[in-house]
């Protein structure tokens, strides 16, 4: 990353009644860095799935518990991290799902990891300590 690095932050609680706020957020700064509508919706859609992930997986729905959402940009790429002290997701228990088969029997869910990778240029997961972090970047 170059040294001058632009970073917002907002922290909210573990709640779908958050997303739009959530969403909003990430979307009026990836217009500010300058991405096509098309790329806005895509990190939106990213983050949506990324936050109800961790609502519904790592805190299993107790909103007591809050989301820290960090992004920031530099002249090349646009960055959002989301962290929660929630159960980590081990990225190498992951297995690409079958898109295909989950449309053709109509099930919902299962997809947002899959959704996540595809809609971002890189996708990567930490822990340390008991905080757990995906950091989703997309190039300019």
């Amino acid at each position: 990353m170059s040294k001058s690095t632009t970073t917002y932050s907002i922290s909210v609680q573990a709640s779908t009644k958050h997303l739009a706020e959530v969403r909003d957020f990430v979307a009026k700064h990836a217009s500010d860095f300058g991405f096509k509508k098309q790329d806005v919706a895509d990190i939106r859609l990213a983050v949506d799935e990324a936050y109800t992930n961790i609502i519904k997986h790592a805190y299993k729905n107790d909103d007591h518990k809050s989301v820290d959402i960090e992004l920031g940009y530099n002249s090349k790429e646009f960055w959002i991290s989301l962290l929660d002290t929630g159960d980590a997701f081990d990225p190498k228990n992951y297995s690409k799902p079958d898109v295909r088969q989950k449309i053709k029997e109509k099930k919902r869910g299962g997809v947002g990891v899959y959704l996540i990778k595809k809609l971002m240029d890189d996708v990567e997961y930490h822990k340390e300590g008991p905080v757990n972090e995906i950091r989703m970047t997309k190039k300019k």
